[in-house]
């Protein structure tokens, strides 16, 4: 090696050195590598605190280990148990699943379920009771950053659990009345009494303005019940002149963001009180507890404004607290390629990143519908379009699975029918490639790494990691193992678990796959290669990364830079020496990578 370029290598490798649990904070979010999980569903450490302090039947404690939707035991103490585990992964940060009091349970007869996923919140200050303490929010957020593992908290500022109710109908089956059919000026729509004299509307957001809006039954007549009056904290939130009370979303137009998502409480996020209000909560817990980062739920059915003022609230709070890289990364949930809505939030919301939904969309086209990767392609192709560009996406934590959409084994099995499970597990293991290596920041959802699979959205893809006692997660047929849901599975041989380690490790490795630049290389318009190089920021070494998405065999030649003399492998088989200048032969068994680095000819 040249002296010039050893000397650059060492620059490089001092400036991009992985960070010790002494010096976490220094690293960027793109060096993370994600773990994501509701803490019901991940360790049960104390079983005392089951049943949240409650007494009665599960329609009181909101406690039933049998029944995919309601609480199951898992809680803080259970995950400080299991940081080992979750560092063995390589996993640096977890982000952790709202662990806010809720509302125990909720829905009409025969509907009911309970809050153990954590989005119905009655109390915004405190640990519910179902996880543990605030002394043991304290605990783990000390033992994790002991291992050097930062944690992230989900939040919500949309809405609160389901307490405000309407006279003119039952429960939670009102729907969405809107503002030109239901105007703040009038008392249940436009032949009503006159309310809320020089009220100028909800697009006035100044103090003033929003001191005229006295009255709240502009749409329905809104009522607490006597039992709730109270329940919420902080005690501003009880008032209902907070809330939209405009009805169910339709999840389209204004609904969007003034509707009431499936009955939960919509807060009205035009308001500067409201603003402020999640601002002083929200700084607190960073403040109180020293966390590293916000995943903001329901992101999209916000306001912009309210964003604009939040995030720059929440990262000045950060920095005052000594954590100078606070990831905070916005909910805007699609399950197709969307580069526009992802894009607006950053623009126009001023967030500082979203979670990437399409990414997550074109891997499980690519890999499950039996269509190309060019999906991908098209997909980061859009990255220019984020607020800061492509240094803006290179911090957009990347998935293939989480607790609402499902799994990436249930949609490999759903949509190719007849395909065996060790398939499936290749599927997944590529999938998983393609999050470590491609650019953004990986989001591994606890269970994937045990082969969980699932057997589809929301509650069904929300399995217990320690022993479960639901029927329809116990008769699952897991990914790469013999067990079942109905023991514990934190196995650290499990294939999936050994594969993602590694993909781990190799990031750590080398600062191109979590903060080069990405050029898209080659790819097919049918199953078949998709290929990228990193480019090392500080050295400028080339890493190429191929991939195949076909059952079958394949060689290609792929665009390098036409400096390139010498090729090792870093995953995979890799030609020592490229084809002629600028040109490199992959050679990939199905659905399998390559990692091949350029280097100095020796």
């Amino acid at each position: 090696m040249k002296a010039t370029k050893y000397l650059a290598a060492l620059l490089g490798l001092a400036c991009t050195a992985w960070a010790s649990a002494d010096d976490f904070r220094a690293r960027l979010p793109q060096d993370e590598v994600i773990y994501f999980l509701l803490p019901d569903r991940f360790e049960n450490g104390d079983p005392k605190n089951d049943r949240g302090g409650l007494k009665g039947d599960r329609l009181k404690t909101g406690f039933d280990p049998t029944h995919k939707g309601f609480y199951h035991g898992g809680d803080l103490r259970g995950l400080i148990q299991r940081l080992d585990y979750i560092q063995g992964l390589g996993a640096t940060a977890i982000w952790l699943g709202p662990i806010y009091k809720n509302k125990p349970v909720q829905g009409g007869p025969g509907q009911e379920s309970a809050g153990y996923h954590g989005y119905w919140i009655t109390d915004f200050t405190r640990v519910d009771d179902h996880f543990g303490s605030q002394q043991d929010m304290k605990d783990f957020v000390e033992h994790a950053h002991a291992r050097g593992i930062k944690v992230y908290l989900d939040i919500i500022t949309n809405h609160t659990a389901d307490v405000i109710s309407y006279r003119q109908c039952p429960g939670s089956e009102c729907a969405y009345r809107s503002r030109a059919d239901y105007p703040y000026s009038k008392a249940g729509g436009t032949n009503g009494a006159s309310i809320n004299e020089g009220f100028l509307g909800d697009a006035v957001q100044t103090d003033t303005n929003f001191a005229k809006l006295k009255r709240a039954d502009y749409a329905y007549d809104v009522f607490v019940p006597a039992a709730e009056a109270n329940v919420k904290v902080p005690a501003w939130l009880n008032d209902p002149i907070w809330y939209h009370n405009r009805g169910n979303s339709l999840f389209r137009g204004e609904s969007s963001t003034m509707g009431d998502f499936v009955g939960l409480d919509d807060l009205m996020t035009e308001n500067p009180r409201v603003v402020q209000g999640f601002i002083d909560i929200y700084g607190r817990w960073i403040e109180e507890f020293g966390v590293d980062g916000f995943r903001i739920d329901t992101a999209r059915h916000v306001n912009s404004e309210f964003w604009q003022a939040f995030a720059p609230a929440m990262l000045k709070t950060a920095t005052a607290r000594g954590i100078p890289n606070f990831h905070i990364f916005g909910e805007v949930a699609a399950d197709a390629v969307d580069i526009p809505a992802l894009t607006r939030a950053t623009r126009v919301d001023k967030l500082p990143t979203v979670l990437d939904f399409s990414f997550r969309a074109a891997v499980i086209d690519a890999l499950t519908l039996n269509s190309g990767p060019d999906k991908l392609a098209a997909m980061f192709n859009g990255d220019a379009l984020y607020e800061g560009g492509e240094a803006t996406a290179l911090q957009l934590p990347t998935f293939v699975s989480n607790h609402d959409w499902g799994r990436f084994g249930f949609y490999a099995r759903k949509n190719l029918p007849g395909v065996s499970d060790a398939e499936v597990l290749q599927r997944m293991i590529l999938a998983h490639a393609m999050m470590f290596t491609l650019r953004g920041v990986p989001v591994i959802y606890s269970g994937d790494e045990q082969g969980f699979a699932g057997d589809g959205i929301d509650q069904d893809a929300r399995e217990d990691m320690f022993p479960s006692r639901v029927a329809s997660y116990n008769d699952n047929v897991l990914l790469g193992t013999m067990a079942t849901t109905a023991v514990s599975n934190f196995d650290r041989n499990h294939p999936l678990y050994a594969a993602i380690a590694d993909l781990s490790a190799l990031r750590k490795e080398n600062a191109a796959l979590r903060r080069g630049k990405q050029i898209i290389r080659n790819y097919a318009e049918k199953p078949g290669l998709f290929a990228v190089s990193r480019i090392d920021p500080q050295t400028q070494q080339e890493i190429l990364i191929a991939f195949n998405t076909s059952t079958e065999p394949l060689q290609a030649n792929v665009e390098v830079d036409a400096g390139a003399r010498a090729f090792r492998s870093l995953k995979g088989t890799c030609t020592r020496r490229p084809s002629a200048p600028g040109s490199y032969k992959v050679t990939l068994e199905p659905l399998s990578y390559v990692v091949c680095a350029a280097q100095d000819e020796t």
